[in-house]
Parts: C-alpha cells; sequence; structure tokens
C-alpha cells in the first residue's frame, strides 16, 4: 500500500504520524511512504494549502485526506483492508 505524507522537517507530529504508519505494515501488506517536505517543495500552492495541518496523510490523492495532526489508525485500517 501506497500514502503520501504531507510534513515539515522540523515537526515532531509529522515523524510520530510516518513512525505510527510504518508499525501498520505487516510482512504480507508492506508500506510505502512518500514524504513530502512543504517548504522544500516550492510550490507555493501547496505550502498555503497545507501550511498548519501537517502532517496531513493521503492514500490517493484523489480522494479526500485520510488524517492531519494524528493518525486515525481505523481510518488507515479500513484502507489497508481494501
Amino acid at each position: 500500500m501506497h500514502f503520501t505524507l504531507y510534513s515539515r522537517s522540523y515537526c515532531h507530529l509529522c515523524q510520530d504520524m510516518l513512525d505510527a504508519l510504518l508499525r501498520l505494515q505487516t510482512p504480507q501488506q508492506p508500506i510505502t511512504v512518500d514524504v513530502i517536505d512543504i517548504d522544500e517543495a516550492g510550490d507555493p500552492v501547496l505550502l498555503a494549502r497545507y501550511d498548519e495541518l501537517v502532517p496531513v496523510l493521503f492514500a490517493d490523492l484523489s480522494q479526500p485526506e485520510l488524517c492531519h495532526y494524528f493518525l486515525d489508525e481505523a481510518k488507515v485500517r479500513e484502507v489497508l483492508k481494501n
């Protein structure tokens, strides 16, 4: 399963969410994550959209976010079932 995490390098909540997400993976269901630092991305639209919301987690960028600030384990587990 692949996820996208909008993050900041100095954000401890971002690292906490990444760590919590990766703890949900199993040998049968590995998890990959694109971690996008909104400050380094160079995209003012991205920065404006997620500035005060990071971390923000998506399973599919065409769908609404799964969670922000803290991992919503129930939502992630639901996505992992599909």
